[in-house]
């Protein structure tokens, strides 16, 4: 466990009494030019490693793995550090302000824009097998899902939003998790279509519209003739069709 005292600071640590963690997987020829500045521009690493104690004199990288490696490579004695504490909370963190990992979003609770945020990063990796969807198709879709109840990322598939099994939903996996909503939690359940549609004829019930999703709406504007429900966004539809009732 580390010293108390030590975390925060700055250190001159013996390279050979630090473990590199989870390395880095940075291309060699990088490593190896960055080591050949390195020893031409003075020998001194002046991004430092984070590390934390992991036993007497002893040490593991937790971020900037790189700058590990260029100082072994170009064969450094010695290397400045900044001392973390232990714990799996702080490396995880250390990571991705590293850029080491990348940060994952909480699905089942996660906003329209982190969502359509998340699709955008992974559709713009090279290579992407989401490359051909629709971002605001798939983004809406999914944010209009019962998501808080999902377990898994499965249920994407049935949205029919250009995400399928196999590749196109494995990369999803890199930048969302889900904690879903117990079991003893209950699932509201959806009132039957001809209630809500009574209840809208009759009384024009905000409150139930406003639990429905922009789709059901769209469903309930098109049997009541609104025109231009197609391009409606959730609020005017629901003024649309609470003025259709009256």
């Amino acid at each position: 466990m580390a010293n108390p005292k030590d975390i925060g600071n700055l250190m001159h640590l013996y390279l050979d009494e630090i473990d590199p963690g989870k390395g880095t997987n940075t291309p060699q020829f990088l490593i190896q030019a960055s080591a050949h500045l390195l020893n031409e521009k003075g020998r001194r690493n002046w991004v430092p490693l984070i590390v934390r104690e992991v036993g007497g004199d002893r040490y593991e990288v937790i971020g900037n793995t790189f700058v590990y490696a260029v100082a072994e490579e170009a064969g450094l004695e010695r290397v400045w550090c900044i001392i973390a504490d232990d714990s799996d909370n702080t490396a995880e963190v250390t990571r991705v302000l590293a850029g080491e990992e990348i940060p994952k979003v909480n699905l089942s609770k996660a906003s329209r824009d982190e969502i359509m945020a998340a699709l955008e990063y992974v559709m713009e990796q090279p290579g992407s097998p989401l490359k051909t969807i629709k971002l605001a198709v798939a983004t809406n879709r999914i944010d209009e899902a019962p998501r808080q109840f999902w377990k898994t990322l499965d249920p994407v598939v049935t949205l029919k939003c250009g995400i399928t099994k196999g590749k196109k939903l494995d990369v999803l996996k890199q930048v969302f998790y889900l904690t879903p909503q117990l079991k003893s939690e209950p699932q509201p359940e959806p009132e039957p279509e001809d209630k809500l549609e009574g209840n809208l004829k009759a009384t024009g019930d905000t409150i139930s519209l406003q639990s429905m999703t922009a789709a059901k709406l769209k469903e309930l504007a098109k049997k009541q003739k609104i025109y231009g429900y197609s391009k409606m966004k959730k609020d005017e539809l629901i003024a649309a069709l609470s003025q259709a009732s009256q």
